[in-house]
């Protein structure tokens, strides 16, 4: 059995919250906290949910409080129907085309538009369906790296949730070499499954996918795999941040990161990491309040 709890209030509020709760070195990782605009058509006002998997304790409630600085706003607590709540919030989401790519769960159609490329993740209990801004950014920059003539000969998605990311980079890049990685066991078997769905091959060499679980780079073929020509991370700033001078030794000079799963108001932290660590912007897309960044390494 699962629980929501749910803070209302406006924008600037609730992104600030999300700030603290990345840097709250103490917090329960059970409880997964998540913020967005409760309408499209109210882009100030917004909630902040956090999901767990038991009842609501007085200790819970106090550290989702303190996320806000000036004081918490009411909290709304409810018990969630006895199914994933991840699956639950993924369901019935709208299809999305971003660049080249048309992504949809089993419940629409595929588009099959000439020069389109299909892919069907179904709701899951790993992240990236592709209808959340930063990965539908994430394919958008993709896209647009493609076209403006990266070439990419081995590729790593960090956090890769459903797989779909690097996915798209092997569609984009027929004969990379791609390895996937979560911090999350679950994504193990998800990504297997998405990859069999749509057509992607799993194992090592030109054109195949290989599946690791890691926290950041920490896992011998992440390490032993490099130097890569594209690294892909849609994760969150605090750990972009951190992990900037491994991404850097694991780039190769001229490569690219794509970075993505930070606000706007994070970029300028983010871009000042990566600067010391050797990179520079190439684009910058903005979706809503998320940034979306192609940097590359500078070539010594």
């Amino acid at each position: 059995m699962s629980w929501k709890v749910t803070a209302f209030a406006p924008r600037d509020v609730v992104q600030a919250a999300l700030v603290a709760h990345e840097d709250a070195w103490d917090w329960d990782h059970d409880i997964v906290i998540a913020g967005s605009e409760i309408a499209e058509d109210k882009p100030d006002e917004w909630q902040l949910e956090a999901w767990m998997d038991h009842k609501p304790s007085r200790q819970d409630k106090a550290a989702i409080a303190a996320l806000f600085a000036h004081g918490a706003p009411n909290l709304a607590i409810e018990q969630l129907p006895d199914e994933d709540w991840v699956t639950l919030s993924q369901q019935g989401v709208e299809p999305i085309r971003e660049g080249v790519f048309y992504v949809h769960t089993p419940e629409y159609p595929a588009l099959e538009a000439s020069g389109v490329r299909d892919f069907v993740i179904p709701a899951s209990q790993a992240f990236g369906t592709g209808q959340h801004a930063t990965t539908a950014g994430c394919l958008a920059m993709l896209s647009h790296m493609k076209a403006s003539g990266v070439v990419v000969r081995n590729l790593a998605d960090i956090g890769t949730g459903t797989g779909l990311l690097a996915f798209a980079g092997l569609h984009l890049w027929p004969r990379t070499r791609a390895i996937a990685s979560d911090i999350d066991r679950v994504c193990g078997p998800v990504v297997a499954e998405n990859a069999d769905s749509n057509g992607v091959a799993l194992g090592d060499g030109p054109g195949r996918l290989a599946m690791v679980i890691a926290a950041g780079m920490d896992h011998p073929l992440l390490e032993t795999a490099g130097p890569y020509d594209l690294l892909i991370a849609n994760i969150l700033a605090g750990p972009l941040v951190e992990l900037a001078p491994h991404f850097a030794e694991a780039v190769e000079p001229g490569g690219s990161v794509l970075l993505a799963g930070l606000l706007e108001t994070q970029e300028t932290t983010v871009r000042a990491a990566y600067r010391r660590a050797g990179f520079r912007l190439a684009a910058r897309m903005v979706r809503g309040d998320w940034s979306i960044l192609w940097l590359r390494r500078r070539r010594d």
